[in-house]
């Protein structure tokens, strides 16, 4: 049975919420133990007020944690026994331990996994790829890189491409369609990375390159992967999160007086649909790919739900090897052979 590491101290909600999550993951999939990571004192006391199976769960003791307001770096060469570095070493060293996951600072998860656990062979950068809803039931979109590389080259560019073509090809989608970030869908358009990694990308034959395309175009549906440096991606990620909020409170505040509630029972039913497939808190978290194991980071304002959700990505992805199918794509092309700036 795959082992699952929980960062409990990661997040705005832990070590309540976290724990309160990974449990109802526990009862959703029988298929997994959940290895929890931080002060084992604490973790045992908020355990002792739950229903669970106990043979399912484990502690890894560690007493300290690393803040979001903490430089990354820093944090994760200081702190060894912090709950996040104890979990990478673990991970790193013990074979039974399948994946990992975390709500906590961004930053530190991102270093953790590059510096303890390592890159996969080949791979220049590792990136953060979040599954996002799109306009089409059951029809979902990889975004990367979402934040972890805020300046790059065209070969990290190439590498998300092949990295996420092949996450979605896990997903069961057959010859993904990706496509470039940038401010047109002309071949032209874009800045001077856009420029220089469009001919690459058109090239690459191991992958399904189908042209620029828009933020706008990004929850159409009509594209599976989507390829932008860590800055771009996290600026449109970010700009579509504030964009739903804003239309849901804008919904909301339309809903009020007698019409408006009159209005709301007769679209209840179609509004919770739409509120399911945006929120946040149902998507679970992003997969942070091109390390030797898997990694979701989750949101750090996650609750219950939403972590829940999270956890049960690691799993699925763990049990998929996701690692393995990334190091079978980047292995069919020679990216020299194409003169990628590395």
């Amino acid at each position: 049975m795959n082992k699952i590491i929980i960062d409990a101290f990661g997040g705005d909600n832990a070590p309540e919420q976290i724990i309160e999550g990974t449990l109802l993951a526990l009862e959703e999939n029988k298929n997994f133990i959940a290895v929890f990571c931080g002060d084992e004192d604490k973790i045992k006391e908020i355990l002792s007020t739950k229903s669970y199976d106990k043979t399912r769960v484990e502690i890894l003791d560690a007493k300290e944690v690393i803040t979001c307001e903490e430089e990354p770096t820093v944090a994760i060469r200081t702190k060894p026994n912090s709950s996040i570095c104890v979990a990478f070493k673990e991970l790193k060293e013990n074979p039974e331990m399948k994946a990992f996951v975390s709500a906590g600072s961004t930053g530190a998860v991102l270093v953790g996994a590059t510096l303890k656990l390592g890159r996969i062979k080949g791979v220049n950068r590792p990136a953060l790829c979040p599954v996002l809803p799109t306009k089409i039931d059951g029809k979902q979109v990889l975004l990367m890189d979402s934040g972890a590389n805020a300046d790059c080259k065209p070969i990290n560019l190439c590498q998300f491409a092949l990295m996420g073509s092949a996450y979605a090809e896990i997903m069961g989608i057959k010859n993904p369609k990706v496509a470039l970030l940038s401010n047109g869908t002309e071949d032209e358009k874009g800045n001077m990375l856009n420029h220089e990694v469009f001919p690459i990308l058109k090239e690459m034959k191991e992958i399904n390159f189908v042209g620029n395309i828009e933020g706008r175009d990004i929850l159409t549906g009509e594209y599976d992967v989507i390829v932008a440096d860590g800055f771009s991606g996290n600026v449109a990620l970010k700009s579509m999160e504030g964009a739903i909020n804003v239309l849901f409170g804008e919904i909301k505040g339309c809903l009020k007086g007698f019409v408006g509630k009159l209005a709301g029972l007769l679209i209840k039913s179609r509004l919770k649909k739409v509120k399911k497939k945006l929120d946040y808190n149902n998507q679970g978290g992003a997969l942070f790919l091109g390390v030797e194991k898997p990694v979701v980071k989750a949101h750090g304002a996650s609750k219950s739900k939403a972590f829940k959700n999270a956890v049960l990505q690691a799993v699925g992805y763990a049990e998929k090897d996701m690692p393995a199918k990334i190091k079978e794509k980047l292995s069919a092309v020679d990216l020299n052979a194409v003169k990628v700036e590395r």
